[in-house]
Order: structure tokens, then C-alpha cells, then sequence
């Protein structure tokens, strides 16, 4: 099949639905995981930490953080295993697995005990279903990254790619806002069932992202690997021993957006300014500012993923780390005077190089590994990059500026991991609008991969696989 039929044309009803479908997933699936880490800030130090919050409002605190970062260990595991399935079975069906397993463990954590009714069973229960949450935001965001931008035509793949990017902050806007409304409705019942609601209001998002997930067309560029009888029987060894560096480079370069997104995303920024070890600023007001961050942030996303088709995915990234650098250390000065035109003014410039280092990295991604094993190297490359720059961040944060006394000390951090994903991203090819089939011999390991799939298939060595027989 010649590669040019890989792809739909732009103008076709197929494209535009399957960049919703990625967008509403990918929102549902972050909405589950941000509600979280906002509760996190909030409340749940008391909830489920009680003993530990009693005796200390900051340990209870980091503790409840850990909990955020924990699951982020899991991440790789859900994206070696959606990866290796999705490079053989298909995109689609990962994209709908994962949709359903975040969604069943957020809203379970909507009806769980606390510790005053359960005791510890209470923050047990609630690691295990962080750690589902985990595993299938590592699984998740491949299969709807790829779907994207292999539906693509070449001109356009950064924007279309840009849709399941900005599910990331359209989900951090989701949560914030509905959990800004629940608080102000519930008032001082929020901590004994107000934070339930927004938990329980999961089952809504799922019901919408499986619809619209279960009507899209599989990926053009994954059937036509799928009708050969020369597939891969484990995608994911193969990716390790041609495409290593890629995942490396890939993984460091999603590290440096990170640590700077999860200030933000990762409810530090709230702990900080508004929680019970904070600068004691209104808890509503904001959650209403990182709403608006959030919606800036959607606006820079969707602006960097068009100007990647333009400029390239490389040099966009480059603009946007070098934006991060120069902004870490006034983001704190201003949020430091405690004044709201202060953290408006120090959060918002933020979204910008957030935005330029998000927009392209679906398409970037995509165009550094070889079709048959695209699916395990961009997903595994982003859940070891969340892992390096976002698991702890936010419980390093409270660590150091604890311990230092000074947000400066959390700045020169962001400025350290940010300097790193500049360098990451400098030493990748940029291969933007080239092809993503098969036979893309510019893509890094691909030449190998194929010699090694052929050798198999001539000395009879089984290379095949019964599609949906497991393995």
C-alpha cells in the first residue's frame, strides 16, 4: 500500500472524529487523575492520613503527595503493557481498556472510607486504586497519541497530534472548576462528603469518552502492519535493542516539561499558596486562577502544535525550554507576595513555555520510532519521562522549600530538569511531515528492525501472532 493512502485526507468527517475521540478520552482520563491530586492538596491529608496530619500538617501533607508520585511508578508498567498490545492488536482497543480501568478506580475512590471509619485501611485502599490510576494513564496516552497523529496527513500531524495534548490541561480545567463549584456549594460539608462528588461524577466522563472512543476507525498505519504475516511476536524487545536512544531522548524531554507542568498540575502550587502549610491565600480564588492557567494553557498547546507543522517539532520545544528557564525563578517572586495580581502574573507566563514544550510531543514522538513498535517506545517514553519529572516534584518541592526556607530552592530546581530536556531534545533528529509507514528508512532503528523481521520469516523462526490470542 503505497503511504500516501496511509493517511485520511484532512477534509474527511474520519479525521475530525478521531482527534474528538483522543481529545474527550484523554480529558476523562486526566480529569480522573487531577481531581486527585487537587484533593490531595486540599484535603485528603486529614481524610486518610489522620495521624499523621494531627501530629504534623506538613508530613500528613508530603505523605499525601507520595501518593501522587507513587503511582507514577506504575506508568511504565501500564505503557509496557498497552504498548506491546497496542503495536499488535491495535491502538483503538487500549484506548478504550484504559478509559475504563481509570475511570472504575476514580470513582471507587469517590465511595471509599476514611481513616476515622476504617482506619488504615482507609489509605491502603486508596494507594491500590492510585495505582491503577497509574498504570492506565502509562497505557493511555500512547494509544490516543498515535490515533491522532496517524490519521493525519504529514502537513498536519503536529495538530492533530495537539488534541490528545490538550486533553492534559482541558482535564486539569475540568477538575479544578468542578471542584471549585463543589466547594463552594458544600461549604464546611466539603470534608465530610462535598469531595465525593467530584469523584462520583467520573461515571458521566466515561460513559461519553467510551462512546465517542468505540466509533473511530482503527489507525490506517497500524492495519496495514497488521495485514502483513511478518509481525513482531514482542514489539516491545524489539524497541529496546534498535530504538533505546530514542526512548532515552524522548524520556528526557518530556522530563523537562514536567517538572515545570506538575507545579501546577500536580497541586503543588495550591498546597503552597492555600493549604493547611501554606501562605494561607483563599483556597476558591485559587482554584479559580489555575483554572484560568489551565484554559491558557489549552490555548498555547494548540498554538505550538500548529506552529511545530511550520517550524518544526525541535525548534518548537527549544523556543518553549528556553521560555521555562527564564520564567522558574519570577514564577515564585511573584507568587511569594502573596497578592493575587502577583500569582495571576507569575503562573500564566508559565502556560506559554508549558504549552510550547506539550503542543508537538504527540507527533514527535510518533516520528522518532518505527511503525511496528511506535506504540511501546512513545508510551513507554512518556511514562519514564513523567516518572523523572513529575512523580515527586511536588513532594521535592514541599522538601525543599522546607528544608531551605526559600522558593528559590524549588526554582533552581525546575531550572536544573528544564536545562536537561533542552539538551534531550537538542540530539533528536527532527524528521516533521516525514513518513510514519514501515518503510520510513530515516526513522532511527527502522532499517535494522526490518532486516530483523525478514531474517526471522526466511530461517522459518515464528514471527507471527493470532490477533487477540494474548501472548
Amino acid at each position: 500500500m503505497a503511504n500516501d493512502r496511509l493517511v485520511l485526507s484532512t477534509k474527511k468527517k474520519e479525521d475530525r472524529r478521531v482527534a474528538i475521540a483522543t481529545l474527550i478520552g484523554t480529558t476523562v482520563e486526566w480529569y480522573d487523575f487531577f481531581i486527585y491530586a487537587n484533593a490531595v492538596a486540599l484535603i485528603f491529608g486529614p481524610l486518610f492520613f489522620d495521624p499523621l496530619s494531627n501530629d504534623n500538617a506538613f508530613l500528613g501533607q508530603i505523605i499525601g503527595f507520595a501518593t501522587v508520585g507513587i503511582s507514577f511508578f506504575f506508568r511504565p508498567l501500564g505503557a509496557l503493557v498497552a504498548g506491546n498490545l497496542g503495536d499488535k492488536i491495535g491502538r483503538k482497543a487500549m484506548m478504550v481498556a484504559t478509559l475504563i480501568l481509570m475511570g472504575t478506580a476514580t470513582v471507587l475512590i469517590g465511595v471509599l472510607p476514611t481513616y476515622q471509619s476504617a482506619g488504615m485501611l482507609a489509605p491502603v485502599l486508596l494507594i491500590l486504586l492510585r495505582v491503577l490510576q497509574g498504570f492506565s494513564a502509562g497505557g493511555e496516552w500512547g494509544g490516543a497519541a498515535l490515533m491522532a497523529v496517524e490519521h493525519a496527513s504529514a502537513d498536519k500531524r503536529g495538530w492533530y497530534g495537539g488534541f490528545p495534548q490538550v486533553g492534559v490541561p482541558l482535564g486539569m480545567l475540568t477538575a479544578t472548576a468542578v471542584l471549585s463549584i463543589v466547594h463552594w456549594f458544600s461549604g464546611d460539608a466539603f470534608t465530610v462528603w462535598g469531595w465525593r462528588v467530584p469523584f462520583l461524577f467520573s461515571i458521566i466522563l466515561i460513559l461519553v469518552g467510551m462512546f465517542i472512543r468505540l466509533g473511530v476507525a482503527e489507525s490506517p498505519i497500524f492495519e496495514e502492519v497488521a495485514k502483513e504475516d511478518d509481525q513482531l511476536r514482542l514489539p516491545l524487545i524489539q524497541m529496546f535493542k534498535y530504538n533505546g536512544r530514542q526512548l532515552v531522548k524522548a524520556a528526557l524531554t518530556f522530563m523537562g516539561n514536567g517538572v515545570a507542568g506538575y507545579m501546577i498540575t500536580g497541586g503543588y502550587i495550591l498546597a503552597y499558596t492555600s493549604g493547611s502549610n501554606g501562605l494561607g491565600m483563599d483556597e476558591n480564588h485559587m482554584l479559580n486562577i489555575i483554572t484560568l492557567a489551565s484554559a491558557s494553557w489549552i490555548v498555547t498547546t494548540l498554538v505550538a502544535a500548529r506552529l511545530s507543522d511550520s517550524i518544526g517539532r525541535v525548534r518548537t520545544y527549544q523556543i518553549g525550554f528556553v521560555l521555562q528557564l527564564i520564567w522558574v525563578f519570577p514564577l515564585f517572586m511573584l507568587i511569594d507576595t502573596q497578592t493575587w495580581a502577583g500569582v495571576i502574573v507569575g503562573i500564566l507566563p508559565l502556560t506559554i513555555g508549558l504549552g510550547l514544550t506539550y503542543g508537538p510531543q504527540s507527533a514527535m514522538f510518533a516520528e522518532m520510532f518505527p511503525a511496528r513498535v511506535r506504540y511501546s517506545g512513545a508510551g513507554l517514553s512518556y511514562a519514564i519521562g513523567s516518572i523523572l519529572g513529575g512523580a515527586f516534584a511536588p513532594m521535592i518541592a514541599t522538601f525543599l522549600n522546607e528544608n531551605f526556607g526559600t522558593s528559590s530552592a524549588v526554582s533552581a530546581y525546575l531550572f536544573i530538569f528544564t536545562l536537561i530536556g533542552l539538551i534531550a531534545v537538542s540530539t533528536i533528529k527532527d524528521r516533521t511531515g516525514k513518513s510514519l509507514g514501515k518503510d520510513a528508512d530515516d526513522i532511527p532503528g527502522n532499517k535494522e528492525l526490518e532486516a530483523a523481521v525478514k531474517a526471522d520469516k526466511v530461517t522459518g523462526t515464528p514471527a507471527t501472532f493470532e490477533r487477540g490470542a494474548g501472548y
